[in-house]
């Protein structure tokens, strides 16, 4: 009996490219919430920032593992919030700034629409991601207010941001990060995951992870897959999902998920070893 049902957005049930899911990934979604099974987001974007992607139904948000998990909601409810390390963002800052081509926001304001432009250019920013280029504000450097989320664009091929990432990690080994895609970095607490979120959520519930379903593709999923008993890799997800993922199933670009997710939602069991 499934009790929760979480999934990544980008590559996962949004194509790339495309800037709002299927109807029929939302008909999926209402009917695992019709039938009693809670679906959530788990995705490195605010709310704010997913909602667009669902065409503002609020009900696709109502729990989500935002921002990596840093953010944890519940009904509609925030139940739990973690923070960068001021100081070792700092250093990331001066690590960045060594980096050609990449550069470092960091989200503001009550809803982390703010993009603070600490390190790096408006079109570098552009090339790796467009909308957050339209809301970026110049910033001389790390805010001082308390920071939720924060990314390091770099170059949009993977070799590139695989580079950059290894960069950071030896340079600044007292915070995480993770690449959801080519051309972007997440930072988050040295340990944390989306995966911790997933824990949250299932003490808030009340539930085991064997009643879980997680849907995923790129490196900030891992932690998350290897977090309950029914993982489940889309078939575009980087080699290194598809090998952590108990289940395998159709591409996002054929809306796999949404197939998948109507089944449970039907009662059914749609996965064979």
């Amino acid at each position: 009996m499934i009790k929760l049902i979480l999934t990544d957005i980008d590559g996962t049930i949004l194509p790339k490219g495309q800037k709002v899911v299927s109807e029929k990934m939302l008909a999926a979604i209402h009917a695992a919430i019709d039938a009693g099974i809670p679906v959530g987001v788990a995705t490195g974007r605010a709310v704010s920032g997913a909602l667009p992607t669902f065409g503002g139904d609020t009900a696709c948000v109502q729990t989500a593992l935002a921002t990596n998990g840093m953010q944890v909601y519940l009904n509609g409810d925030l139940i739990h919030e973690e923070y960068l390390d001021h100081d070792e963002l700092l250093k990331v800052a001066d690590a960045v700034r060594a980096i050609p081509g990449a550069g470092l926001i960091c989200f503001g304001g009550p809803t982390l629409k703010e993009v603070h432009l600490v390190v790096g250019t408006v079109e570098g920013l552009r090339k790796s991601f467009p909308s957050y280029a339209d809301l970026a504000i110049p910033a001389d450097d790390v805010p001082s207010f308390p920071i939720v989320k924060a990314n390091v664009y770099t170059p949009t091929d993977r070799e590139t941001t695989q580079e950059v990432l290894d960069t950071l990690r030896a340079a600044v080994p007292g915070i995480g990060f993770n690449l959801p895609m080519p051309g972007f970095l997440n930072i988050v607490p040295l340990g944390y995951s989306k995966a911790d979120g997933v824990r949250i959520l299932c003490e808030a519930l009340g539930i085991g992870t064997d009643e879980v379903v997680v849907f995923g593709d790129g490196g900030n999923d891992l932690e998350m897959l290897g977090a309950v008993e029914n993982s489940v890799a889309v078939a575009n997800a980087t080699p290194e999902v598809l090998a952590a993922a108990r289940w395998h199933i159709g591409s996002c670009a054929d809306e796999a998920v949404a197939d998948v997710m109507s089944a449970l939602a039907a009662g059914e069991w749609p996965f064979e070893e």
